[in-house]
């Protein structure tokens, strides 16, 4: 299983959200048809889809396989703002998610 920021990513990348994002991994792709194809399929895709999630792995194998690739995917990530927010099991009362908070939060 792809760790959670690799399917935020994309689910980025399947909403096209991040051009240079999709840019980035879409030239990476070029050279491996069942890559292209991953990326192709997750066009649209809802984050939990089984097409996200296929895009997730191939990411990270293209990340084990290259990592100036792999550096270069997480400096674009980060330059857009992803962020990976995971909440599981039952949950009651109030929840923030949240990235740069400068303060207090009061509920």
């Amino acid at each position: 299983m792809p760790e959670p920021v690799l399917i935020s990513l994309a689910a980025a990348l399947a909403a096209r959200s991040v051009t240079g994002l999709y840019k980035l991994v879409k030239e990476k792709f070029s050279g491996d048809p069942e890559a292209a194809a991953a990326l192709e399929a997750a066009e649209g895709a809802a984050e939990d889809s089984p097409e996200v999630r296929e895009l997730a792995t191939r990411l990270s194998a293209a990340e084990d396989e290259d990592p100036g690739f792999a550096e270069r995917l997480r400096r674009e990530w980060d330059q857009c703002g992803g962020v990976v927010n995971t909440i599981s099991g039952t949950v009651s009362g109030k929840v923030v998610q949240a990235r740069d908070v400068h303060g207090n939060i009061s509920l």
